[in-house]
C-alpha cells in the first residue's frame, strides 16, 4: 500500500480518509482488549471480570509508555517525510527502534519483578488477587509484541499509510476472540486462558506488521548503521518521544490511581467500573484516533511549510470532534443498561445500576475529551509535546484530586463527576496556551 501525501489536495476528505483506518483499527484493538472482559465476565463470573478489568487499567498504563514513545517518534517520521529528507527519515527510524526496544525490555523486566507490590498499591481485594496475578503473569509476556506493532504502525502512519495497521489488527482481534472462546469456554482455562489467547494474538500482529514493512515498504527500511545516534537527531527524537510517552503514561497513571480508589469500594463497583471503562474506550476512541490522525496531517504540512492547510484543518477538525462527541454522548445516555449487559450478565442488577450512573454522568461530555485529544495532537505535531504533557497533568491531576475529595461525601458518584470536570479545565488551558503561542 502506497504512502499518502497529506500536504496536497483537499483537507477534510483526505483527513477523514486517513483517520478512518486508525479509528477502525483502534476499535478492533479495543474489541481485542474487551474480548477478555466480555468472555470471562459472562462465562467465569463477576470476580473474574473485576480481576481482568483491573489488569486492563494496569496494562493500559504500561503499554501507553511504548505507544507514547512510538507516537512521539512518529512526529519526526512525518516531518522528514513531508520535507522529503529520506536520509534523516531512515536515521530517525533506526534510532527510535533501538531506543524504544531497550525501554520495552526494561518495562517488561520491572513488571515481573514488581508484580506483587503493584497488586498491593492497587488495593486489589484479597479474593481477586490470585486471578489478577495469574492473568498478569501471562499478559506481561506480550509487551515486546506490543512494541513491534506500535512502532511499525507509527512508521506506516507517518507516511500516510493508515490501512496496513488496520489489516493486522483485524487478523489479531479475530484470532484473540476465537482463542478466548476456545481456551475459556471449551477448555475451561479461566483467566489464564484469556491471557494466553491475548498474547498469541499480540505476537501475530507485531511480527506480521514488522515483516510486511521490512519486505514491502522500502521507504521505511533501515539498517544497523542507521541506529548510530546522531546527537541533534537523537535529542529531537528523545524529546518528542519521552515527553509524548510521559503524556500518555500520566494520562493512564491518573486512571490507574482512580482504579485504586474504585477498588476500595468492593468487587461490585470494580466490575461496574471495568465495564464502564471498556464502553468509554469504544465510545470516545474514534475521537482519540482522529486526534492522532490530525497530528500526522499537521506534521506533514509543517514539514512542507503549508501553514495555510494547518489553519484550515484545525477549524474543520474541531467541528468534526464536536458533532461526533455529542452524537455518541446521546447514544450512551439513552441505552446505558444495554451497553452494560455486553460485559455483565443481565441478572447482575446492582452492577448494572452502578454502571448506568457512571455512563450517564461521565459519558455526557465526550466532546470535551475529543477537543483535548485534538490539542494533544496539535501541540505534539508543532514539536511542543511539553504542552500536551501539561494539559494531561491538569486533566488527570484534577481528576485524581477531585475523585478522592468527593468520594468521601458522595461515594463513587464523586469519582464519576471528577472526570468531565478535569476535561473541561484542561480544554480551557489548551485554548489559552494556543492563543498565547499565536500572539508570539
Amino acid at each position: 500500500m502506497a504512502a499518502k501525501d497529506l500536504t496536497r489536495g483537499g483537507i477534510t476528505g483526505p483527513m477523514l480518509s486517513f483517520a478512518l483506518p486508525l479509528i477502525l483499527g483502534n476499535m478492533l484493538q479495543t474489541l481485542y482488549n474487551a474480548a477478555d472482559s466480555i468472555i470471562v465476565g459472562r462465562f467465569v463470573g463477576p470476580d473474574a471480570l473485576a480481576a481482568v478489568g483491573s489488569a486492563y487499567s494496569l496494562m493500559t498504563f504500561l503499554t501507553s509508555l511504548m505507544i507514547g514513545l512510538s507516537m512521539g517518534a512518529g512526529v519526526s517520521f512525518s516531518y522528514f517525510y513531508g520535507s522529503g529528507d529520506r536520509k534523516s527519515l531512515r536515521s530517525s527510524l533506526g534510532i527510535s527502534f533501538l531506543m524504544i526496544g531497550i525501554v520495552t525490555a526494561l518495562i517488561t523486566l520491572l513488571s515481573y519483578l514488581l508484580l506483587d507490590r503493584i497488586l498491593i498499591v492497587l488495593s486489589v481485594p484479597e479474593g481477586i488477587v490470585p486471578m489478577m496475578r495469574e492473568y498478569l503473569l501471562v499478559i506481561f509476556a506480550g509487551l515486546p509484541a506490543l512494541f513491534l506493532f506500535n512502532f511499525y504502525a507509527s512508521a506506516e502512519r507517518a507516511v500516510g499509510n493508515s490501512r496496513i495497521a488496520l489489516l493486522f489488527m483485524a487478523v489479531s482481534a479475530l484470532m484473540n476472540i476465537a482463542l478466548d472462546l476456545f481456551f475459556v469456554i471449551s477448555l475451561d482455562w479461566g483467566v489464564w486462558g484469556a491471557a494466553v489467547a491475548t498474547v498469541i494474538a499480540q505476537y501475530a500482529a507485531g511480527i506480521g506488521i514488522m515483516l510486511y514493512t521490512v519486505i514491502s515498504a522500502k521507504l521505511l527500511t533501515f539498517s544497523v548503521k542507521d541506529m548510530k545516534p546522531e546527537k541533534k537527531l537523537l535529542m529531537e527524537i528523545s524529546s518528542l518521544s519521552v515527553l509524548t510517552s510521559l503524556q500518555q503514561s500520566i494520562m493512564n497513571l491518573g486512571i490507574l490511581m482512580v482504579q485504586g480508589l474504585v477498588n476500595s469500594f468492593g468487587a461490585g463497583v470494580m466490575a461496574a467500573f471495568a465495564a464502564g471503562v471498556k464502553i468509554d474506550s469504544l465510545a470516545y476512541m474514534p475521537l482519540q484516533e482522529f486526534g492522532n490522525a490530525f497530528s500526522t496531517f499537521v506534521s506533514q504540512n509543517m514539514g512542507a511549510g503549508r501553514m495555510d492547510r494547518v489553519k484550515k484543518g484545525m477549524a474543520r477538525a474541531f467541528m468534526i470532534a464536536a458533532i461526533f462527541g455529542l452524537l455518541v454522548s446521546m447514544i450512551v445516555f439513552i441505552i446505558p443498561d444495554l451497553l452494560m449487559t455486553i460485559f455483565v450478565d443481565p441478572s447482575e442488577k446492582d452492577i448494572i445500576a452502578i454502571g448506568r450512573s457512571y455512563l450517564r454522568i461521565e459519558g455526557s461530555f465526550y466532546a470535551l475529551i475529543g477537543f483535548l485529544f485534538l490539542f494533544y495532537g496539535i501541540f505534539r505535531a508543532m514539536k511542543h509535546p511539553a504542552v500536551s504533557l501539561i494539559l494531561t497533568v491538569i486533566s488527570l491531576g484534577l481528576r485524581v484530586v477531585l475523585a478522592y475529595a468527593m468520594a468521601g461525601p458522595i461515594g463513587e458518584t464523586g469519582i464519576w463527576m471528577s472526570i468531565p470536570i478535569g476535561w473541561a479545565i484542561a480544554d480551557t488551558a489548551g485554548i489559552l496556551i494556543f492563543r498565547m503561542m499565536q500572539r508570539k
